[in-house]
């Protein structure tokens, strides 16, 4: 349990500096992150495995680079189900879902 929270204490970090970062991403505020954090994990835990499952093939020809399309995809869902969080067009959201992975990814390196 301490593992999860800790994932989403990191993954609402990412989220908000990338918000902070690039033009075309809305975000309240933080308390907004945390919840984008909570929405997107939970997506990605129901839909996130069976999407991997379908474009496997996709993955495998990229080298794994088209889960950032599974990703962004998440990303734009998470979107449209929070009122504070906007990303304007899909192009946005996938260079997001790129930083976010990124940010998530450094962040758990470094803690």
């Amino acid at each position: 349990m301490i593992s999860f929270l800790w994932n989403i204490l990191l993954l609402s970090l990412a989220v908000f500096l990338v918000a902070r970062i690039m033009p075309g991403i809305h975000l309240k505020g933080f308390g907004t992150a945390v919840v984008v954090a909570i929405v997107y994990s939970l997506i990605n835990y129901l839909v996130g495995w069976l999407l991997l499952l379908i474009t496997l093939p996709a993955v495998i020809i990229t080298f794994g680079l088209f889960k950032f399309v599974i990703n962004a995809f998440l990303l734009w869902i998470t979107d449209k189900l929070i009122d504070d969080f906007e990303i304007k067009g899909f192009g946005i959201t996938l260079i997001a879902a790129f930083f976010i992975t990124i940010a998530d990814s450094i962040l758990k390196w470094i803690f």
